[in-house]
């Protein structure tokens, strides 16, 4: 680990204080996790502080930890992550807060602080169901508005619940349910003692 990585969160600790659960460093890149309760203050404090400096937020994006780690998961099931970008210092650090909330995924919504995080949060929304307090526009962007459920959820079924057609007769777009035989897919896995040699 590079002395200016270890040294930079170092400081973050520092400055973050008790709103910091954790830092850790790994593959060269620095991951901080915060607390929910105060997880818009810190992420205030990552943009405003003269040391830190993140003027871009580059990318949000929702997880569903339900089944990681083969089920040996024990956290919170639902947590949002945050790539940051200090221009000013040169840095970058990614930020994960989990959802208190397993039944109702609830986290402060960061529009306010960079406004670039309103159709990331939405999509967090539209595909995992995590609500973001305080967006001034959240609904869903990439499915329907229709749509039943949230379709990056472990739990979402593979065929979904409802298909859409064109029906000629009617000459529109219905949906009716799936007609689709659910059926867990297990990939073939070839095994060839001798692949990949003599190149």
């Amino acid at each position: 680990m590079p002395a200016t990585l270890e040294s930079f969160s170092i400081g973050l600790k520092n400055i973050l204080g008790e709103s910091l659960v954790q830092a850790v460093v790994r593959l060269g890149e620095l991951t901080l996790i915060v607390k929910p309760q105060t997880y818009a203050a810190a992420m205030r404090t990552l943009r405003d502080h003269p040391d830190c400096r993140f003027e871009q937020l580059i990318d949000l994006c929702g997880m569903d930890y339900s089944d990681y780690g083969d089920g040996a998961w024990e956290g919170a099931r639902f947590a949002v992550v945050v790539q940051l970008l200090s221009l000013t210092n040169n840095q970058r650090v990614r930020v994960r807060v989990f959802c208190p909330d397993d039944d109702l995924p609830v986290v402060a919504s960061m529009v306010e602080i960079w406004p670039s995080a309103s159709w990331f949060e939405r999509e967090a929304f539209d595909l995992y169901g995590i609500v973001f307090e305080g967006h001034p526009d959240l609904r869903r962007i990439l499915t329907d508005y229709g749509f039943i459920g949230h379709p990056f959820r472990k739990d979402f079924p593979l065929s979904g619940n409802v298909e859409m057609r064109y029906d000629p007769t009617q000459q529109r777009v219905i949906y009716q349910p799936v007609s689709i035989e659910p059926r867990e897919v297990t990939p073939r896995i070839v095994r060839d003692a001798s692949y990949g040699e003599g190149r």
